[in-house]
C-alpha cells in the first residue's frame, strides 16, 4: 500500500516463496517514468526488506485476444517462438486474454517481430 499511497502504478507482480530458507521475493513493475519514486518507497521500507535490485533495461510485450480463450497452447507457441529467436522471459503474467512477458529492452524489436511472424500478423 505504500507504493499505492504515493499513486505509483503497479502493473506485473510475482511472488516465489522459498521453502527452503523461509524467504519471499516479490517482483513487480512500474511505468518507466515511476521508477525513481518507487525506489524511494522501496529503499524507505529499510531493515524490514534484505535487500532490493533494480532493472530498469527491460521491455513488457503482450499477446492478446478473446481467441486465447479457447484455444490452447498460445502461449506456448509464443514462448517457444521466443526462445528460439534467443529471447529470454524474465517474467510472465497472464489472464484469459492476454500473455505478458518482461525481456531485456535490447530483444524488444525482435520479440516484437518474432510473435508478428508466429501468429500470421506480419503478412
Amino acid at each position: 500500500t505504500n507504493l499505492a499511497n504515493e499513486n505509483i502504478m503497479v502493473d506485473m507482480i510475482i511472488q516465489n516463496a522459498s521453502t527452503e530458507d523461509g524467504t519471499t521475493n516479490l517482483g513487480f513493475t512500474v511505468p518507466q517514468n515511476q521508477i525513481e519514486d518507487a525506489k524511494r518507497v522501496i529503499e524507505s521500507f529499510g531493515h524490514d526488506l534484505d535487500g532490493a535490485d533494480y532493472d530498469e533495461s527491460v521491455a513488457k510485450v503482450s499477446i492478446v485476444g478473446v481467441g486465447m480463450k479457447s484455444h490452447s497452447g498460445v502461449a506456448a507457441a509464443a514462448f517457444t517462438a521466443l526462445a528460439k529467436s534467443g529471447v529470454n522471459i524474465e517474467m510472465i503474467s497472464t489472464s484469459e486474454i492476454k500473455v505478458s512477458m518482461i525481456i531485456d529492452e535490447k530483444f524488444a524489436e525482435l520479440a516484437v517481430r518474432v510473435l508478428h511472424e508466429e501468429f500470421g500478423l506480419d503478412k
